[in-house]
């Protein structure tokens, strides 16, 4: 997974391939883990490549490829990343992915150069092993990106491992909770409770408490542990 403060190298690619400046006319910056964005899409994408435990590198600006384009002429594309994942994690496609990252109104007009570049990248990434994937804000700006601006500052915390087994026990007995279920119950003071709400949500950071990615994430979200 990536770490902040942290840029884990990848062992399939050298990049970035190209520094990225100050531009006037999109939002650029970098993240904790030293990781360069040159959009605010892009920038998103990364947040869920941090909290996505599955994942062992992302690299930004990976490599260059050439494509024959819709033109008939030669052109270089760099694709915006590549993910790696994890081999001890269980993956529904254990392939490393080569993205392209886009808001849709981008493509207007100019799906013959966009098809012709991505069979190209498809094909690139075959031959490699890989899978090419084009990301929108559709796929990148959900409930769940949310969720992960919510919840990354709280796996910088650190917490007391005997509360963290405790609120895990509890939890595992009661098969399925809530946030505001499981803390009044172990404590009717609520000055307790509260302090049980950051150990929780960094468990949940941390995907040890699991809840539903799909939804919106508050105190009455279902909350559960995964069963082995």
């Amino acid at each position: 997974m990536t770490k902040l403060n942290a840029t884990p190298r990848s062992k399939l690619v050298d990049g970035p391939v190209r520094a990225i400046g100050v531009q006037s006319r999109s939002i650029t910056g970098t993240l904790p883990n030293g990781n360069r964005y040159e959009s605010a899409l892009e920038r998103d994408f990364m947040l869920l490549m941090q909290f996505d435990a599955a994942v062992d590198v992302y690299t930004p600006q990976p490599l260059t490829m050439p494509y024959r384009g819709s033109d008939g002429l030669m052109h270089k594309y760099t694709p915006d990343g590549l993910i790696e994942w994890r081999t001890d994690r269980q993956v529904a496609d254990p392939r490393p992915v080569l993205v392209e990252i886009k808001y849709r109104e981008a493509f207007q007009g100019e799906w013959r150069k966009w098809r012709a570049l991505r069979r190209a990248a498809t094909e690139y990434s075959k031959e490699r092993g890989w899978h090419f994937q084009i990301y929108t804000e559709r796929e990148i700006r959900t409930p769940f990106l949310d969720s992960v601006r919510f919840l990354l500052p709280y796996k910088r915390r650190t917490s007391a491992p005997e509360v963290e087994s405790w609120l895990i026990e509890n939890l595992t007995e009661l098969t399925e909770s809530t946030p505001r279920e499981l803390t009044t119950m172990l404590y009717r003071d609520k000055w307790n409770q509260a302090s049980l709400i950051p150990v929780l949500w960094r468990l949940i950071a941390e995907r040890r408490i699991n809840f539903d990615i799909t939804l919106p994430l508050n105190m009455q979200s279902p909350i559960w542990i995964e069963r082995g």
